[in-house]
């Protein structure tokens, strides 16, 4: 069901199956896609997926839709283990999500994934899960934390830089006397290589070294210090702004 041998060890009679993956720290699934749409989601730890319409950290309050055939790759922040739901598009046309898609992991449809993964359902107490489950499918306002590399080696220097110490707040003249380039330069060089201007750069790559610490569940008061916010409200605005909903909404307790 897909090109690297994910799916292995899972049934294959039902519209939906799901499988669990144990992902120790540094483990990575090369792209791939699969011909049915996945729904991954978080078990234990932090997730990373990427594809050529963005990336995405996902707590265990979230879970992301990939619809079939959209080439992505998966791997762990720190220990993790995964669930992948797979599901028949024939058995469900009415989701016609073309782009991955967050959705919120509730209760209810983490309960439903456990339960279809057992063996010993019949196949009208199945259909019936299944048909709740594809239902309880609800899109949360989480934007994709994408962070483009930068090609000119001045501001890939730059770039570097801040991703090694995300609270550095140095200007990009200082930034510039170090890389051999004005501020002015170093200004245009994000802006056409990354489609993002240095200020809006620098926020999205302090928002996705935050997500790591916000899944340790640390104290958004220490998380806000490390990644170069003075205050846990400025911080609170920053991360609404980049992701759409706030540190408490994507982590909830």
């Amino acid at each position: 069901m897909s090109r690297n041998g994910q799916d292995r060890g899972r049934r294959h009679d039902t519209a939906i199956l799901v499988g669990q993956f144990t992902m120790p720290r540094g483990t990575f699934f090369a792209t791939h896609w699969h011909p049915v749409h996945q729904l991954l989601c978080s078990e234990r730890g932090l997730l990373r997926i990427r594809s050529e319409q963005g990336t995405w950290l996902l707590p265990p309050a979230l879970a992301l839709w990939i619809p079939a055939l959209v080439p992505h790759a998966t791997g762990s922040e720190g220990d993790a283990v995964m669930r992948g739901v797979y599901v028949d598009p024939v058995s469900c046309p009415h989701i016609d999500w073309r782009d991955p898609t967050v959705v919120a992991m509730t209760p209810l449809l983490r309960a439903l994934v456990e339960h279809l993964d057992r063996t010993d359902l019949t196949p009208e107490v199945r259909s019936r899960a299944e048909l709740v489950l594809l239902d309880e499918l609800r899109p949360v306002p989480v934007t994709s934390v994408a962070v483009p590399q930068p090609r000119d080696p001045r501001a890939r220097a730059v770039a570097e830089a801040l991703r090694a110490h995300p609270a550095d707040g140095r200007p990009l003249a200082e930034y510039g006397r170090q890389v051999g380039a004005s501020a002015r330069t170093l200004a245009r060089l994000f802006v056409a290589e990354t489609g993002l201007a240095f200020g809006q750069w620098r926020e999205r790559l302090r928002m996705q070294a935050a997500l790591p610490y916000l899944a340790e569940g640390l104290p958004v008061e220490s998380v806000a210090r490390r990644v170069g916010y003075a205050s846990a409200s400025s911080f609170t605005a920053a991360f609404h702004r980049v992701v759409g909903v706030t540190p408490r909404q994507y982590f909830p307790r």
